[in-house]
């Protein structure tokens, strides 16, 4: 089934927007997950792609969504704030689209806004899925991205490379985790935070798909 064409309206700070959003509905679905991109990469990257094919073959309705910088062409994210707010109308868009319980889901950056959006009680998803949580800047463990995480009611699955820059050392990102009130982690055996792992180069659309078993488990689940 192709992925349906969709926009979503954003209520940013300087107006009423709007950004583009694939939408994947399967009848009588399992669950519903909202998928957002990481900081690099756009809805249609392969990763994403395999991920929200394989979720849909695992009877799960997918939604793909850009953040406003990306709409309007941009390389580099924009405030938090618009992050927010973004997924605040994916939230208002799917309660026409899909009533009922929802996941909200990203890759890296997108996964981290969604955490940002739900401690602030702008969203209420029934769960939450980091793939990749950027918990801080390679080599600067000093300025963790982990103060909101305690906050968060609702289960939290992060889905983590076990060679990811990005939670090295290991000890502090444990440490986080147990902080979290319904936190666990599904762990990718020599992943990078691309889930690449070294010598074995496969398709990124392949790698996607690859964590569809934790993620569908995960999402039925809650």
């Amino acid at each position: 089934m192709s992925a349906q064409p969709v926009r979503i309206a954003v209520d940013l700070p300087a107006g009423l927007s709007e950004v583009s959003g694939l939408w994947s509905p399967v009848p009588s679905a399992r669950a519903t997950i909202a998928l957002a991109h990481g900081a690099g990469a756009g809805m249609s990257h392969p990763f994403l792609e395999g991920l929200a094919d394989a979720l849909v073959a695992e009877e799960v309705s997918v939604l793909r969504f850009v953040f406003p910088y990306v709409e309007a062409g941009r390389r580099m994210p924009g405030p938090a704030a618009h992050a927010v707010a973004t997924w605040s109308g994916v939230q208002t868009w799917l309660a026409t689209a899909a009533p009922g319980a929802w996941i909200a889901a990203g890759k890296s950056y997108g996964g981290r806004m969604a955490s940002v959006a739900c401690a602030e009680e702008v969203i209420a998803p029934a769960a939450l899925v980091y793939l990749g949580y950027p918990l801080h800047p390679p080599g600067r463990s000093d300025k963790p991205r982990s103060e909101h995480l305690p906050a968060i009611a609702v289960p939290q699955l992060f889905v983590e490379g076990e060679n990811d820059p990005f939670i090295d050392p290991r000890e502090q990102f444990d440490e986080v985790v147990a902080a979290c009130q319904d936190a666990r982690v599904h762990w990718v055996a020599g992943g990078n935070h691309s889930f690449e792992m070294k010598g074995a180069r496969r398709p990124a659309q392949e790698i996607g798909a690859g964590l569809v078993g934790a993620v569908a488990a995960f999402a039925r689940g809650v």
